[in-house]
């Protein structure tokens, strides 16, 4: 009896199907993506939400040490801060908080929270901005 971790299996779907990484529209116009995974009446599983979420969190937190050569010296939540706002906005999106980053290598995190607030981003996203901007505040 085979399984689906079967390699001969696995080679010979993922011959027929290929891999496409970008969602696309199938032959008869359906979105898919990876191997052939029909997103309109599939979709994706909370396990497989959770591994792409972890995945993209991890290249955010890159982002955040990138960006701030101090983060490790931060508060867990005040990584958590830099971690969520470069998962929302792109590390080239966060790089443009100059007075933040100022803000958060002289250590006030008051200032670094109405930097934050004080920007289109925070007009975007409403709760999330006030959230975060009193966690930085807050340590």
């Amino acid at each position: 009896m085979i399984t689906p971790s079967d390699p001969a299996l696995i080679a010979m779907v993922s011959q027929h199907e290929g891999l496409r990484l970008k969602p696309y529209r199938d032959s008869v116009g359906i979105w898919t993506i990876g191997y052939g995974r029909n997103l309109q009446d599939v979709g994706i599983r909370q396990d497989e939400a959770r591994l792409m979420l972890e995945n993209d969190l991890t290249v955010a937190m890159n982002d955040a040490r990138f960006l701030f050569d101090d983060f490790a010296a931060l508060t867990p939540n005040r990584q958590r801060v830099l971690v969520d706002m470069a998962f929302n906005l792109g590390r080239t999106r966060l790089a443009g908080f100059k007075a933040m980053w100022a803000a958060l290598e002289r250590g006030d995190y008051h200032a670094a929270a109405a930097e934050m607030k004080d920007s289109r981003w925070a007009r975007q996203v409403g709760n999330r901005a006030d959230r975060l901007a009193r966690m930085m505040k807050e340590g």
